[in-house]
């Protein structure tokens, strides 16, 4: 990497010795290079460019911006720095200074946009981290509208009409389905398939199903649905009470959102000591084409208003997960223009109890 005959400078020898340094860390970068010598050509490219840039002569850009470059780039700097350090004698400041301002040079021109730096910080070692606590941050706000509407609702600030009753009840619903969003994020991210209520207790079935109902009202009021629900003979059970509660609010939620016309109903069928769940729709039913990903998260739609339980596919990964931790498999049958009915039976041995001290479930996110 000589200057063409120049005289030879003692900065520019150290950045030769930089570029064989991280030609020798390969394996720093490995995850970002399709194979080792990409990551000597990087280098060797940068440091190319750094010393044209240093040494007045004509620059030749060869390496594009991307992660490897600034990867490789920051590396680059910090060897040469480091045995700037261990040099003796040491360069001078006059020698030094046209390098540096090179490594700024090039560190600009591969500087990414904003979303390019969203990109890194999501691809790197802290991405997924990341997506939680941007999920904390969005449950925080969403826990006080959801404990001030539904104050207003219970008329604590005063009396309110039937419209604002209304009102009000969708944006508790909204603020919900979009809380319930950021624990789905959180669950995935984290790998949870544990359940919240890790040992079974007596609760209603019953309780859970109006529960349900009471969340989803204003959204199906608002699309002229009905919401019909079939409790089993006998409520009590013994099982988890809230991962089941999760289970059936995001199911119900999902049919009411693709179901314009008609009728979502949520039952509960006794099968001896288990209960199978069920929520069907008269809605447009589920394509073939998405069958094949639809316990996928993160999927995307191929086409606009392309059938997908949500935006993110979120909520029925964290439904399959918590009918899994409870011991059973969640099901669809569908029917194109007929409408979807998803299913799953559990164990839950009966109880006696006719006050079953469980969690109160309509706050539950």
């Amino acid at each position: 990497m000589s200057a063409g005959g120049a005289t030879r400078r003692p900065a520019l020898e150290l950045l030769e010795g930089a570029e064989r340094r991280v030609a020798t860390e390969a394996d720093r970068v490995r995850e970002d290079a399709a194979t080792p010598d990409e990551v000597v050509r990087t280098a060797a490219a940068l440091a190319a460019e750094v010393h044209a840039r240093a040494s007045g002569e004509a620059v030749i850009e060869s390496s594009p911006p991307s992660v490897l470059a600034r990867r490789v780039l920051g590396m680059l700097r910090a060897c040469f720095v480091s045995d700037v350090a261990a040099a003796d004698p040491q360069p001078s400041t006059a020698e030094l200074v046209p390098v540096l301002v090179a490594l700024e040079q090039v560190e600009a021109r591969l500087a990414p946009t904003w979303d390019q730096r969203f990109a890194d910080r999501m691809s790197g070692p802290d991405g997924l981290e990341l997506v939680v606590e941007v999920a904390h941050d969005l449950r925080s706000p969403l826990t006080s509208i959801l404990f001030l509407a539904e104050t207003l609702l219970r008329g604590r600030s005063g009396p309110v009409t039937a419209l604002q009753e209304r009102q009000l009840g969708l944006i508790y619903s909204a603020a919900f389905g979009l809380s319930s969003v950021a624990s789905d994020v959180v669950e995935l991210v984290r790998g949870r398939d544990r359940l919240a209520d890790l040992e079974p207790m007596p609760f209603s079935v019953g309780d859970i199903f109006e529960s349900v109902r009471d969340i989803v009202r204003p959204i199906a009021e608002e699309k002229g649905l009905e919401v019909r629900l079939m409790q089993p003979a006998r409520p009590f059970r013994m099982g988890h009470p809230v991962a089941l509660n999760r289970v059936l609010l995001n199911l119900v939620t999902n049919a009411l959102k693709f179901t314009d016309e008609g009728t979502v109903e949520l039952s509960a069928q006794e099968r001896g000591e288990h209960v199978e769940f069920s929520v069907r729709d008269t809605g447009r039913g589920i394509p073939p084409q998405a069958m094949a990903l639809l316990f996928e998260p993160f999927r995307r739609r191929q086409r606009e208003r392309e059938y997908a339980f949500s935006g993110s596919g979120l909520g029925l990964s964290i439904c399959r997960k918590f009918v899994e931790a409870m011991g059973s498999q969640l099901e669809v049958q569908t029917e194109l223009g007929r409408g979807t009915r998803f299913h799953f039976a559990l164990l839950l041995p009966s109880t006696e109890l006719s006050s079953p001290a469980g969690p109160s479930y309509a706050g539950l996110r």
